[in-house]
């Protein structure tokens, strides 16, 4: 109780104050930014400036020790992380409650899709060679192309600016008692010029454990310290080639290699279910085009071309040790996935009061799947394959009403075509019926200047997504019946928000949002009758609410200090008519980052900054079974950057100063105390 009066008390301080984040992360980043790899993921005013969502530096991910995605989105308001739990323990992220099958993830403006599941695991996205995160929040632009219900992520990578440049970075972990738990490296080389341009650029980072707090009390399946199969790799390398023969125009060619491995802690407490899982392999492949070319003066053609590979091994073992495969419950399941697509974006300014944009976007997703099994004897699937095509038609217009109002509508139609669709069941084929799906979208924002300190809009969005070939076809080790005739969900987002600058050592931002959520996909439980008894379905049996509200802002206290901070409140209700105590679980109601800017000296700046949230529902799988809600956390973090020569800096981080015990869903803390140093030289 003491703990939640005093994170009330902290965040009502903190936004009388100043307000938080957004108001950082959202000034322009440096001219290091890869543009054709952004995406109109909000709505743009006539300058084309950003209206609502937010832009994370990469020199922030830096300074506050974000290694990986799921860590760089709490750095905003409205958006938190978390983790699945269960066998996998995947790192989630959630945006205005929206989770990563409802919002969408994507590199260099080229989608990231896993077509089985979409179960993107978030931690495997490294940070340390972007340039920026694009983060939209309920209002994605239509021309993105399909899914996008709830938010969109786009990770913007890095070009040179340079004739020549380069930087070097390398970093370690460090455990409470200073002991090496991870090392990384990174760095890029590359030149510009009038002409075009080339770079090299890669990040790696090897976890070897992490380690739990003090205060937790070991179990039979924990026994405290270092956190068990807690081990990961992951690393990822592109190449980037541009022409630029103009002031217009720019082609470019980029080649990524990202490869990972993993393995997965189990719950605490849970004895009646353990599984020792592990991933030898998570590894995405991508070769894309990219290119805008102007068409007179009022004209312009974008273009995203790209080809995408998805690999993925999950074994399964009988032992803690991860040394027997024998049993029924041990197998291993491969995964081999291929995406071809592209878009096309053109844009007229017909008048100096209007803007037109139309999009294409079109997509091929082909998975292939096996699975090998021990008992009672060893065997192996053959291939299964599924086919599937997606696409996607847009137009958005941006209208000027005097020099004060502007207007943004737009529309789409997306559809799905499944081409193919197999499984292998009880020693046999079976094909899957082949459904299509049609969605219609649309969207409007006002926005409105009534002077140069302010800007206000509202805004309404409605956005479905199709299901995944998991929520359709799989049985889910038997518990689940599959469902082919299951159709998009939809969200209708409205939003009002605005920021206020009065002067320039102050800057407050804000919204407030409601999300009407329709045919959401929940599972039913259906009584099949003996021997079977109930099993789950997915269907479009839910409907939902998701509204709240956010502050974000700065304020210059001293030439020297300057406080910012962020803060959420949301709430959630799905109905669920077959289960009456059914709770959201995994984000917050209650979420704040404030930090403290110290200009110590001219070499040195600090860096203070509090996280903290209010309990969130999870649910219980060991007796008493049922949903309850998490305690509060609240985490104290620190950096140094120092200044070493104008080539060379270091930053010296902590965070869990206070060693805090949490969990972020059920039976699974979380890291205690750490700390890192990461040095950079650049050239």
């Amino acid at each position: 109780m003491l703990k939640r009066i005093w994170l009330v008390g902290v965040a009502a301080a903190t936004m009388a104050g100043a307000g938080a984040v957004q108001a950082q992360t959202a000034t322009p980043g440096p001219d290091d930014v890869y543009e054709l790899g952004e995406l109109t993921v909000t709505a743009r005013n006539r300058q084309g400036e950003r209206v609502g969502g937010e832009i994370i530096r990469g020199e922030d991910l830096r300074r506050f020790d974000r290694v990986s995605v799921d860590q760089a989105l709490d750095l905003v308001a409205g958006a938190a992380s978390g983790a699945t739990g269960g066998s996998r323990n995947e790192r989630l992220v959630f945006i205005r409650g929206f989770d990563r099958f409802q919002t969408t993830l994507s590199i260099d403006g080229v989608r990231v899709f896993l077509p089985a599941d979409n179960r993107i695991d978030f931690a495997r996205f490294l940070t340390a060679d972007l340039s920026q995160v694009q983060v939209s929040k309920g209002y994605v632009s239509v021309l993105d192309g399909p899914g996008g219900m709830g938010g969109a992520i786009n990770l913007v990578t890095r070009r040179p600016t340079a004739p020549f440049e380069g930087e070097l970075r390398a970093g370690a972990g460090f455990d409470a008692d200073l002991g090496v738990a991870s090392r990384s490296l990174s760095g890029r080389l590359g030149g510009a010029n009038d002409h075009g341009y080339a770079q090299i650029s890669g990040a790696w980072n090897d976890r070897d454990h992490w380690s739990l707090p003090d205060d937790f009390q070991p179990t039979a399946l924990e026994d405290g310290g270092e956190r068990d199969r807690t081990a990961t790799e992951d690393w990822r390398f592109n190449v980037k080639l541009g022409l630029t023969p103009n002031a217009d125009d720019e082609y470019s060619l980029t080649y990524t290699r990202q490869e990972g491995s993993k393995n997965a802690p189990t719950h605490v407490g849970d004895t009646a279910n353990r599984r020792y899982w592990s991933w030898p392999y998570w590894n995405l492949d991508s070769l894309a085009f990219l290119s805008r070319t102007g068409l007179g003066e009022t004209a312009w053609l974008k273009t995203r071309l790209y080809r995408n590979t998805f690999d993925n091994a999950l074994f399964a073992y009988d032992d803690a040790r991860q040394t027997s495969q024998t049993s029924r419950r041990a197998f291993r399941s491969y995964y081999k996935d291929q995406a071809v697509g592209g878009n096309l974006e053109i844009g007229l300014r017909a008048t100096t009061d209007d803007t037109l944009r139309a999009a294409a976007y079109w997509r091929r997703d082909e998975h292939v799947e096996r699975q090998q099994s021990f008992a009672p004897a060893p065997f192996t699937e053959p291939n299964q394959v599924t086919v599937e095509n997606t696409y996607s038609l847009a137009v958005e217009n941006t209208h000027a009403f005097g020099q004060s109002l502007d207007l943004i509508v737009g529309a789409s139609i997306d559809w799905r075509d499944l081409k193919r669709a197999e499984d292998f069941n009880d020693g046999r084929f079976v094909q899957h019926p082949l459904t299509d799906d049609t969605v219609v979208n649309y969207q409007a924002m006002l926005v409105y200047r009534p002077n140069t300190m302010a800007e206000v809009y509202a805004s309404v969005s409605s956005r479905a997504r199709f299901p995944t070939l998991f929520e359709r076809f799989s049985s889910r080790f038997g518990t689940a019946i599959p469902n082919p005739g299951v159709t998009a969900e939809r969200a209708v987002n409205y939003e009002v928000g605005g920021w206020y600058e009065p002067r320039v050592d102050l800057r407050l931002e804000g919204a407030v949002f409601y999300s009407d959520l329709d045919d959401a996909l929940i599972q039913v439980p259906v009584d099949l009758g003996p021997p079977f008894g109930v099993i789950n379905q997915t269907r479009n049996a839910g409907s939902g609410r998701y509204y709240g509200l956010e502050a974000t802002g700065r304020m210059q206290l001293t030439p020297e200090l300057a406080l910012n901070g962020n803060y959420t409140w949301l709430k959630r209700t799905i109905d669920n008519p077959s289960d009456p105590n059914f709770r959201t679980t995994d984000a917050p109601e209650h979420k704040l980052f404030a930090w403290l800017d110290w200009r110590v000296n001219d070499r040195v700046v600090l860096t203070p900054s509090l996280e903290a949230w209010s309990g969130r529902w999870t649910y219980a799988v060991v007796a008493p079974q049922g949903y309850y809600k998490i305690d509060d956390a609240v985490l104290a973090h620190l950096s140094a950057q120092v200044v070493l020569t104008h080539r060379v800096d270091l930053i010296i981080g902590a965070r869990n100063l206070m060693d805090e015990l949490y969990v972020v869903t059920d039976g699974f803390p979380e890291e205690g105390r750490n700390f890192r140093a990461d040095l950079r030289m650049r050239f």
